[in-house]
């Protein structure tokens, strides 16, 4: 009896050590602030966490190659942070998507780098073609002026930078790195990042471990675009054993994942896209679907009641998503 309790007790004390060992260090960039963590996630790919949202960083010889520039109010925070990993100038921006908190800290990232002084390179923003024509100022979807897009009174990149194929492939910093447009998702321009040599996937708000996904059905996103995205990146992951680790994920914000999260994710939008679907061949108003809670038995895990994004708010979405008027 006495060895059993003494066994359990020294596991229980080594699965507490790694539990703290675990925790990403705060990496700051003002004073003490924990406002951005920087997490390494497996070879040449870090996550860094922010308030609102995640970035990917691949470092390397070439400079510094990043995934999303979150909001402007933490480029002070994220910048310091990508100083913890290296003194090259950030040339590679990819967007997963146009919203704010994806782009809004690009130009205060570049003016951060010129104030450290040292050469600057030539910025190289890469999004598809839909979040850069968005981005232009004074343009709609689908125009561009001249041979280049103007994303603000700073920022101008060249109209090679989009693309508008299924996938856009380069290499950077010794490893390939595949593109994957995910059309009418979370948006109609949204880029699954997929880093081949480091085995890591970067979703953006795709994938919300959680938070029901984000739908902006104005700019073009759907639930079922959602489901195929969610698919496309199961496509791309491999776990290791018993289903941890392998394919490291990146979501758009909350914590560091793998196929198994994903898997969970995307069986339950399928669940409660197929319940409102039901719902909707039955004539039943969007108000009797809300009423009806087709998403109840996942709220406590992902749903919200108040915020930019309630659940209310993604059966809405998936309501219109299935032919719901």
């Amino acid at each position: 009896m006495m060895k059993t309790v003494a066994f359990s007790m020294a596991i229980c004390v080594t699965l507490a050590t790694l539990a703290i060992s675990a925790q990403p260090p705060a990496q700051t960039g003002n004073g003490g602030s924990s406002t951005v963590r920087v997490l390494p996630v497996q070879r040449n790919i870090t996550m860094l966490v922010g308030p609102n949202g995640n970035s990917a960083v691949q470092v390397g010889t070439d400079g510094v190659l990043l995934v999303d520039t979150q909001d402007a109010a933490v480029a002070p925070q994220l910048f310091a942070a990508i100083r913890t990993l290296s003194d090259k100038p950030i040339q590679t921006i990819v967007y997963t998507s146009f919203h704010a908190q994806h782009t809004a800290g690009t130009e205060a990232l570049m003016k951060l780098g010129a104030a450290a002084g040292g050469a600057q390179p030539a910025l190289r923003v890469i999004g598809h073609d839909n979040v850069l024509t968005r981005m232009s100022a004074g343009e709609t979807p689908g125009t561009r002026s001249g041979a280049s897009f103007r994303l603000n009174a700073a920022i101008t990149v060249p109209v090679n930078s989009s693309y508008f194929t299924p996938t856009r492939d380069f290499f950077y910093n010794g490893e390939p790195i595949v593109l994957y447009y995910a059309p009418a998702a979370h948006t109609d321009g949204d880029t699954i990042v997929f880093f081949r040599g480091s085995d890591v996937v970067s979703t953006g708000d795709i994938f919300l471990p959680d938070l029901y996904p984000i739908i902006d059905v104005q700019n073009g996103g759907s639930v079922n675009g959602t489901i195929a995205a969610l698919n496309r990146v199961l496509e791309l992951t491999v776990p290791a054993r018993f289903q941890e680790g392998g394919t490291y994920v990146i979501p758009g914000r909350g914590r560091l994942c793998d196929e198994a999260d994903v898997v969970e994710y995307r069986d339950m939008v399928t669940i409660v896209r197929d319940r409102v679907q039901d719902m909707v061949s039955r004539k039943m108003t969007l108000a009797q679907v809300k009423a009806a809670r087709p998403s109840r038995d996942y709220d406590a895990e992902y749903g919200a009641a108040s915020g930019a994004w309630t659940t209310d708010m993604f059966v809405e979405a998936v309501y219109r998503g299935v032919g719901g008027k």
